[in-house]
């Protein structure tokens, strides 16, 4: 079966989110809703990528005329070594969730951050400067929010990981850009995080393979934001852990919203009012089932 979207109708410029899985994803109704709003031809569907193949079906999806996507998990990591020109928020994680197709070479960017530190901030009105924040993995994700995270000036940020050596590597790349900033940054494994956080984000793939939080309740305190990057189902068993230990829950919608905006400027040159497309995804992903 070929995996690349078929080409609309219409004269609108085709993106995809590439990963795998992406059956989940509500990235094209986010899009959709951004097109409709700026009154961009868009047209953005999903892109399944094989575990072994991701590097050839983004660039046959490029072929085909694309415009440019956004990339999850698995292949964030990757999708940073195809492209010739890269962002300085891209560089410094080494990891990208967004490519544009250009002419003259694809160019990574890594909007992730900066989506999560808008959620946190303005959407759900928690300042992160002068707080402890914990970072729950050093994967793609967490590579990607650590840059933006460390500008917003918190006064510690620890990166806790199962591989200590992995958090090491990325810790040790952002240290010149803590130094900068004035906050304080470190690795540690799960077993040793720390304890009662300000801030707790989980960046790890525990929620979507269906795994428990991998680390003590000790890291939170009462009234503790704690943040899945993942979103509805998947996330439900991180919040109510969180609840009951007195923290307070917030999933990845808002992350994925505001990123996705940050995105669509970046291919657009158009930046979408985030407000009233986050409240239709939230009224549609907390509706009961069967409504």
């Amino acid at each position: 079966m070929n995996p690349i979207p078929a080409q609309p109708a219409t004269s609108a410029d085709r993106y995809a989110v590439a990963g795998n899985p992406v059956a989940h994803s509500r990235s094209p109704a986010i899009h959709a809703r951004f097109a409709a709003q700026t009154g961009q031809a868009v047209a953005y569907d999903r892109l399944l990528c094989p575990l072994d193949a991701f590097a050839d079906t983004v660039r046959a999806f490029a072929a085909s005329g694309a415009k440019g996507a956004n990339i999850t998990v698995p292949f964030k990591f990757e999708a940073f070594a195809l492209a010739t020109r890269r962002t300085p928020r891209a560089e410094l994680a080494e990891a990208a969730n967004t490519l544009r197709f250009d002419a003259d070479g694809w160019l990574a960017d890594n909007t992730d951050g900066v989506g999560l530190v808008r959620d946190i901030t303005v959407n759900a009105g928690v300042a992160l400067a002068g707080q402890r924040v914990l970072l729950l993995g050093a994967g793609g994700a967490s590579a990607g929010v650590l840059g933006p995270l460390i500008e917003a000036r918190p006064a510690e940020i620890v990166m806790a990981n199962r591989t200590v050596a992995k958090a090491e590597a990325i810790v040790a790349r952002h240290a010149d850009w803590a130094a900068q900033h004035g906050v304080r940054l470190a690795a540690r494994g799960l077993d040793d995080a720390g304890a009662a956080f300000d801030v707790f984000i989980n960046g790890t793939a525990a929620s979507l393979a269906g795994s428990g939080v991998p680390v003590s309740a000790a890291v939170l305190r009462p009234g503790t934001l704690a943040v899945d990057m993942m979103y509805g189902p998947a996330a439900r068993p991180f919040l109510d852990w969180v609840r009951a230990h007195g923290g307070e829950p917030r999933d990845g919608l808002g992350m994925l919203v505001e990123q996705a905006a940050e995105s669509f400027f970046l291919w657009r040159g158009v930046r979408p009012d985030t407000a009233p497309v986050l409240a239709a995804l939230r009224a549609e992903v907390d509706a009961p089932p069967g409504h």
